[in-house]
């Protein structure tokens, strides 16, 4: 079995006990996730079992969120499962006087993770070090947020906004939520977190750990086949005995490739062909993956190059 699941995750697992239980359902070791979700999270989870877990890191790589910060509470986590630090009541604090703040926290920002997160100092995660009572700060990091969008306000002694983020890699909707409280002056923390998309798969899309044990239950399940999570690369389709060099490892020269359907990610992806940084989802007639490549040139001479070699019917 090979191929990905786009897992609904529930509230009160870790990425890694979500695995676990999939290990078992499936009887398959070979099971991994990208994109670690907090266990107060729920929300769209990646997971890929078989040979697909060496494509995790070619799945895209932004995320989406609907997040609800609380103004008035700080914690040590920067989240509600923490220890409470501090409490502000913020009555007065009305959603005018909070939006003007949130342009702030779009574009290319910098921004300091939680304490307690897996990030590693010094060959050590941050949870681990905070748990044991030695305070380190994380380092400063660079982050794309490309969206922030209000989708509702609750007024009270510790008011609540929910909205929607989308962004890229790396970044931390709790450290949002903490230094939008205190630009505010105010505090804030984030109350609650649900993933709405993540490396390409949506929230809509996916399935419950119960709907999924019962698809496996009744041999109906199937798991999502790369060529479609991996529809955001641009696709090259080789011929039969193109793709039989391929798979034996012999070389192929761009110009045998350059004539070739090249199929774009979307109508508006731009296609250059011959850019050595540009990924291709190769494929044979009838959608079957072959693998990844990309361009380069080895001793002058131009070649569609392997980065992962898919073996069929394994």
């Amino acid at each position: 079995m090979q191929g990905f699941i786009n897992l609904n995750k529930p509230f009160g697992l870790t990425s890694h006990d979500c695995v676990a239980r999939l290990r078992k359902l499936l009887r398959l070791r070979k099971v991994g996730h990208g994109g670690t979700l907090d266990p107060s999270a729920t929300g769209v989870l990646p997971i890929a079992v078989g040979k697909a877990t060496r494509l995790l890191q070619y799945l895209p790589t932004d995320k989406a969120y609907k997040a609800t910060i609380q103004f008035g509470v700080q914690t040590a986590t920067d989240d509600l499962e923490g220890d409470v630090l501090a409490t502000h009541p913020a009555d007065n604090l009305t959603l005018e006087q909070v939006q003007p703040h949130l342009a702030r926290f779009q574009g290319t920002i910098e921004q300091i993770p939680p304490s307690y997160s897996a990030i590693q100092v010094g060959g050590k995660r941050l949870y681990d070090l905070a748990r044991a009572g030695e305070a380190v700060e994380a380092p400063m990091r660079t982050v794309q947020v490309y969206q922030i969008e209000i989708l509702d306000w609750r007024s009270g002694q510790f008011p609540e906004l929910d909205v929607w983020i989308a962004c890229g890699s790396g970044t931390y909707i709790r450290s949002i939520a903490r230094d939008l409280g205190a630009a505010i002056g105010t505090g804030g923390t984030l109350a609650a977190l649900l993933r709405t998309q993540s490396s390409g798969f949506e929230l809509s899309q996916s399935l419950t750990l119960e709907a999924l044990t019962e698809q496996i239950e009744t041999k109906t399940f199937q798991p999502i086949p790369p060529t479609m999570a991996l529809q955001h690369l641009p696709s090259i389709v080789l011929s039969d005995s193109l793709a039989q060099r391929w798979r034996q490892g012999q070389r192929i020269y761009w110009q045998e490739v350059t004539s070739l359907q090249l199929k774009p990610a979307s109508p508006t992806t731009w296609l250059s062909l011959g850019e050595t940084d540009r990924l291709y989802r190769i494929q044979e007639a009838g959608d079957q993956f072959l693998g990844i490549a990309t361009y380069g040139i080895r001793h002058e001479e131009e070649r569609l190059l392997p980065k992962l070699v898919w073996e069929t019917g394994t």
